[in-house]
This record gives C-alpha cells, structure tokens and sequence, in this order.
C-alpha cells in the first residue's frame, strides 16, 4: 500500500480537525487507511526547528506523497527534502511570493496544495472590528514574526487601517509564553481591538487566547471559525477544515496517476464571517444591526 506521509507543524490535538478533514478528502476518492494506503504522521508540535528531520524521515521511508499544514514552513521543509515525491501544502500567504511555486494555475515540479486565505481578505478584518467598535482610536495585530505570511499580511492590515484612520500597533509572539506578555502589553498601548493573525502556534493556542481576549475585555476578531466555536467574538476567513479536505482530496487524483501540474493551486472563493452574541454580550457590546446582517453564522 502506498504511504502518505503528513507533516504538520502543530500538535495533534488542537488539530485533530485537520486531520480529519485530510482524511475525509482521501476517503472521497476512495483512499481509506488499512485498506489501500498507510500513514504516517509527523507533528512539530510547534517547533519549526523540527520540521527538516521529520520532512527527511517521511522521505527516507519512501513516502508515495507528502501532505503539509500548519503553516508555510512544513510545506518549505518537505521541497527542501525532496524534490521528486509529489508534495500537497495549505498556506495562508501567496505562494508565488513565498517561494513554493512559481505559477498557480500549472504548478511546476512536485509542488501544489491549497490557499486558506489571503490576499482576498483584504481590509474586510480591520472594517467589521471599526464597525463594531467605531470609536476605536489604535487597533493591536498580533502576529508571529518568523511565519513567512507575516509581512503580507501587514501590509493588507496598514492599507486596512489607512482607509479606516486607526492606528495599528503590532504585536509578536513567536512561543506560547508570548501571548500572555503581548495581551500584558496591550494596556499600556491603549488598544480598543485586537486582529489575531494566522499562525499555527495562535491556532494551536486558541482556547488561551480567547480566555485572554476575555480577560483584558478587548474586542477581538480571528481569522479562523474554530476561535469563535471556543468563545471568541468574531472571525472572518475562510474554512481551513474545507482546504485540509481540498488537499486530501488533491492527495487521492495524485495516487490515482493525475500529474502535480495538472493540479492548479486552488485558492478561496467564498469568506464567512462569524459571530458570538454570547461573547459580545459579556464584553457589553451592542452589535449594531447591520453587522448582525452581515454575519454568515451566529454563535448564541
């Protein structure tokens, strides 16, 4: 049978998720564990530094194909291992600038996979937490400074806050002790909103970072659902679990015989915006009634 190898450079289980979605995607091609493939997965756990030795290892057991999440670097630390086993990948950035290939439409090489989110997003972020809270004068992003998405994503953050008149105060996390020190910082920024960016280790802290967006009563909004399932005020993006099922599926045409470059980096098409009266109701937040209109799904 063959193997399928999946790096991820997060835990399992705060992205069990994702791994369900992979395999839903590979079962609708008709890919099912034990009876006509094997995995093998391999989790950084958070540790970036990790991903090179455990991307190798996939290869030297000769897998048939490698899946990646978690962030841009388990899909650079498995093209950096291998430049011949078919390799599938989820980001969050553009993928032509970050490196991973160089035409979406005809991938070329071993390389093609999914965009979660991107350049799509836009200001919209920045637009639905202002017109939740207008009189929001400075608006923090939180983010983590050695995700190649990072500087992108700033930028589509500043060009938000130009059109908006707030100003942005940036701030970095790069481990889970970071979180507590940057929410820590916020008071003494004078902050009245948070953007939290995409990132594994934000993802994989979820439920912490949500008891601190309650804990400091700031007005937050997430890319991801999942924040908003687990208490948080709102998100905007779209479904990772739905790209994570896209790439499983990518894995199953490739094990049937398609060609990696047959398969065109997908990217999103439709973005969901969230919200949690519940949450809003604990912060005192009136949500005002054209934001309530707007929202594809509300948490009570």
């Amino acid at each position: 049978m063959p193997l399928i190898g999946f790096l991820h450079g997060g835990s399992a289980k705060p992205f069990a998720h994702h791994e369900v979605a992979f395999r839903k995607g590979l079962a609708e091609t008709g890919h099912v564990e034990g009876k006509n493939l094997a995995f093998e997965f391999r989790w950084a756990d958070g540790q970036d530094d990790r991903l090179p030795a455990l991307a190798a290892d996939l290869v030297q057991r000769r897998a048939a194909l490698i899946a990646t999440g978690g962030g841009s670097r388990s899909a650079f630390a498995a093209k950096s291992a291998t430049a011949s086993i078919p390799i599938v990948f989820t980001t969050g950035g553009d993928p032509i600038k970050l490196g991973l290939v160089t035409s979406l439409s005809r991938p070329t090489a071993n390389v093609t996979g999914v965009i979660f989110f991107g350049s799509a997003l836009g200001p919209k972020p920045m637009e639905l937490l202002r017109e939740l809270v207008p009189k929001a004068a400075a608006i923090a992003v939180l983010v983590n400074p050695g995700n190649p998405t990072t500087e992108g994503y700033l930028k589509e953050v500043h060009a938000g806050a130009r059109a908006t008149g707030v100003e942005i105060k940036v701030l970095l996390a790069r481990t889970a002790g970071d979180l507590d020190i940057a929410f820590a910082s916020m008071v003494e920024k004078q902050v009245h909103g948070l953007l939290v960016g995409g990132d594994a280790l934000f993802v994989g802290n979820r439920k912490h970072l949500v008891a601190l967006a309650a804990r400091y009563a700031i007005p937050t909004i997430y890319l991801q659902r999942e924040y908003v399932e687990d208490g948080g005020l709102m998100s905007y993006g779209n479904s990772q679990t739905d790209a994570y099922r896209e790439i499983g599926v990518y894995a199953g045409r490739i094990l049937k015989g398609e060609k990696v470059s047959d398969l065109p980096v997908t990217q999103p098409t439709k973005f969901e915006f969230t919200l949690n009266l519940k949450t809003a109701k604990a912060l005192g937040l009136t949500i005002p009634a054209t934001l309530l209109a707007t929202a594809d799904d509300v948490v009570e």
